[in-house]
């Protein structure tokens, strides 16, 4: 008998701790980071919110919020000519032969290597869009809208390339400040595609 209340008391204390314990600052899974931020980041993010995992949190959410309203676009550069820009998405990154270059904040332009056919990245795309994974349901709307703006603009005749020059900045370190960098030999050209608007 006292074995068991012993038990019955050990059980007790144990459910009791639990239920004392932190609540979860959020859902689902999650696991802490250890990141280096500047100070006047750091200032800021103690302006959202004292708790900074809350302010980081707050602040990729409404980031993601905005880039989510217009994740395909095709923003006019020039009289009757335009860029396709999108939003962030892992997927574009992993397809072969398409780079994206940030331009703006969660915006991105696509560039392609010389001699890459606008049909071969359509239809690396759809191949992205089949190979996503059920969790990947916002990334594979951005490729869907991105397949069929393709499409679209590839039948009626009104999307074509451009090229377009990208310097390894690397060769650039060392130099004095303001001095103007000597021509890097292993300059890159690549072609961003081009709407007619």
């Amino acid at each position: 008998m006292k074995n068991c209340l012993n038990c019955s008391v050990v059980t007790l204390t144990h459910q009791n701790k639990i239920k004392s314990g932190r609540p979860p600052k959020f859902k689902g899974p999650r696991r802490p980071i250890t990141v280096t931020l500047p100070e006047d980041t750091l200032n800021r993010l103690a302006s959202i919110d004292p708790d900074r995992a809350r302010a980081i949190v707050k602040v990729t959410d409404a980031a993601m919020s905005i880039a989510a309203m217009h994740p395909i676009e095709v923003v006019e550069v020039g009289q009757g000519l335009g860029i396709i820009i999108v939003g962030p998405c892992q997927l574009l990154k992993k397809i072969k032969g398409l780079r994206t270059v940030e331009v703006a904040p969660l915006r991105f332009l696509l560039t392609i290597p010389l001699g890459t056919s606008i049909d071969s990245i359509e239809v690396a795309v759809i191949d992205a869009i089949e190979s996503a994974a059920d969790h990947e349901e916002r990334e594979r709307l951005i490729l869907t809208q991105l397949r069929e703006l393709i499409r679209k603009l590839r039948r009626r005749g009104e999307l074509s390339k451009a090229e377009m020059l990208f310097v390894d900045t690397r060769s650039m370190n060392g130099d004095a400040g303001g001095s103007t960098p000597k021509q890097p030999e292993n300059s890159v050209a690549s072609q961003a595609a081009l709407a007619r608007k």
